[in-house]
């Protein structure tokens, strides 16, 4: 079972903060997000990503409530070429985009006791995150946050999700509440709507271990002779795997690099019709 969050605040040294502020920051984000910048309140975060016209992840981000505009909670060192995508769409948009990580932080804390926090939008058992002020880290503690993470199998676009790779429903938006699929019209949407509706989604990110530490981001795993998926980020011997439930069926183990892996399964449930995934 996974170890619990931290009952103590742990500033995480490696996410950004960039605000969007503006008149028209609400309906700028709006049509470029996956998910429903309306659902945002002072009490309530969302998950979303920004696509690629393709349909494939960008960046992931948590989005916050904040004066005059809203807050993305992003992996720090994309936050500057995030900020410049954005910009990128402004056109005449009465909003501004501002990176704003070097005096501003995400933290992370089982309860709610930290000023604004907010639940994780993704998964109860990540607890509550809050914008505070830029301060050093317990390196150990942001440490643990992250072996839960990857216990949990939430995968994070620090790691586990390379840029313009995969597309959201391979890496568990949809589980994660990242993908909102009434909203109108966004950048990517045409796709991920398809693939939804066509059930076409066969990949999935699952948290793997194994007896030693795990080989690096793109190694192959395999059954015999046949690739089911690929590894993602870890840290020493657990981690997470992008893998193809189809061919995985119903083994619980694989190699890679010789080394023998152990396939789990997130903690919360998967969605994918036609394939059987508890």
């Amino acid at each position: 079972m996974p170890e619990p969050l931290s009952a103590a605040a742990t500033i995480l040294p490696d996410r950004g903060v960039i605000e969007v502020a503006g008149a028209d920051a609400q309906s700028f984000l709006q049509g470029l997000i996956t998910n429903d910048v309306a659902k945002v309140s002072a009490e309530h975060s969302i998950y979303a990503a920004l696509l690629t016209p393709q349909g494939k992840v960008i960046y992931d981000f948590l989005i916050f409530g904040a004066d005059g505009g809203y807050i993305l909670d992003c992996v720090k060192v994309h936050a500057p070429d995030l900020a410049a995508r954005l910009r990128r769409y402004k056109l005449r948009a009465k909003v501004t985009i501002t990176d704003r990580s070097s005096d501003l932080a995400i933290a992370v804390s089982r309860s709610n006791d930290l000023p604004n926090a907010v639940k994780d939008p993704r998964l109860d058992a990540l607890g509550y995150r809050a914008i505070v002020a830029a301060a050093a880290s317990d390196q150990e503690a942001a440490l643990a946050y992250q072996r839960l993470r990857l216990d949990l199998g939430v995968p994070d676009s620090a790691t586990d999700i390379p840029p313009e790779t995969y597309f959201p429903l391979d890496c568990n938006f949809e589980e994660l509440h990242g993908v909102d699929f009434d909203k109108g019209c966004y950048v990517g949407q045409e796709l991920t709507a398809r693939m939804k509706h066509r059930a076409s989604a066969r990949r999935r990110m699952l948290p793997v271990h194994a007896n030693a530490p795990l080989p690096p981001p793109g190694t192959p795993l395999k059954i015999g002779s046949s690739d089911i998926g690929e590894l993602r980020g870890s840290i020493g011997n657990r981690g997470l795997a992008l893998v193809r439930l189809d061919r995985l069926g119903d083994a619980v183990e694989a190699t890679a690099d010789a080394i023998t892996v152990t396939i789990g399964r997130p903690t919360y449930p998967l969605i994918l019709a036609g394939v059987e995934a508890a």
